[in-house]
């Protein structure tokens, strides 16, 4: 199968793959993870990468995209990869310095997709969640506009060739989209989205406005230590369990392909090597209308993410 088939076209006419491999891990997973990983996911045909300044991992992952491009299994224009504005940087003038120091631990000449990676600003500084004596967090007010027409800038210079929001409401988005003298839209929303939160309303309204929306957590989440115990378990829902059956295929495959048959992008994180493999089959099935329309039933409007939930795992990464 070509990749380039996998693939949709943005607003400013630049092109993301469908399918992304997402490179998050707990903190307690050491960094050379990262690394083997991402390998391992260019090898199996991954050629979208999502990153983040604030996963702590964008040398390591640079580093695997490099040697996959020195060994000649990619070149640079095959990879598609994304990375993230951090709370600390919305102040305008701190948005340019920030991609140049993910650029910097990536060895990349640029990114193919910035996004702001949370639309609530924190107190500027090294920690990513500062904190006041009493433990609570240190908010910043910040004019999202204006950290808009910073990214705008730094697509301008080349730094990165699109940029979009992630975790962005309707009310947020439009104010993006009214802003006087917007020069690029938001290409796509990088939000929460599987089975259990659906996001059909969001959905819609990017779509009618030429936005891509992203899906995160596309098979629920880790049962790590700061997600709610108590929430429900994705991939053990009986209905996408007798789907997989169905189909052949496990929980996962069914719970990506039946994002990309919404017209999502999602992404897929796993340092399995074995379900790093796997999801690369969602492309060699097909859903049918009725098992959609059952899918779309599951809908609970369970978040796995709170900012809380967040704020935690940002502390843990310490």
């Amino acid at each position: 199968m070509d990749p380039k088939v996998w693939r949709v076209e943005l607003n400013d006419g630049h092109f993301i793959p469908v399918l992304g491999f997402g490179t998050y891990a707990p903190y307690e997973v050491p960094k050379s993870k990262a690394v083997e990983a991402t390998k391992l996911a260019i090898d199996a045909g991954f050629r979208h990468i999502d990153c983040a300044h604030l996963y702590n991992n964008e040398k390591e992952v640079g580093l695997a995209i490099r040697s996959k491009i020195e060994d000649g299994t990619v070149k640079r224009e095959d990879i598609f990869y994304t990375s993230k504005l951090w709370a600390t940087s919305l102040q305008p003038q701190l948005v340019r310095p920030a991609l140049e120091r993910s650029l910097k631990n990536l060895q990349l000449d640029y990114v193919d997709l910035y996004i702001i990676h949370f639309p609530v600003a924190v107190k500027p500084g090294e920690e990513h969640i500062p904190q006041d004596e009493k433990g609570k967090v240190i908010f910043d007010i910040v004019d999202l506009c204006a950290t808009w027409e910073a990214m705008e800038k730094c697509k301008d210079a080349g730094l990165t060739k699109s940029i979009g929001v992630s975790n962005f409401n309707r009310r947020q988005l439009e104010m993006i989209l009214n802003k006087p003298g917007l020069k690029h839209k938001p290409v796509c929303n990088q939000v929460e989205c599987h089975p259990y939160l659906n996001q059909s309303k969001l959905l819609d309204f990017c779509k009618s406005k030429d936005i891509v929306l992203v899906a995160y957590s596309a098979l629920g989440s880790q049962r790590e230590q700061w997600i709610d115990q108590s929430s429900p378990v994705l991939l053990d829902d009986p209905v996408l369990c007798a789907m997989a059956k169905k189909y052949e295929k496990t929980p996962a495959l069914i719970a990506l392909r039946y994002q990309l048959q919404r017209g999502v992008v999602v992404l897929a994180k796993s340092y399995s090597e074995k379900r790093i493999k796997e999801n690369m089959q969602v492309f060699g099935f097909q859903l049918t209308s009725e098992d959609m329309k059952v899918l779309d039933g599951l809908n609970q409007n369970v978040r796995y993410f709170t900012l809380e939930m967040r704020t935690e795992a940002s502390l843990r990464q310490r």
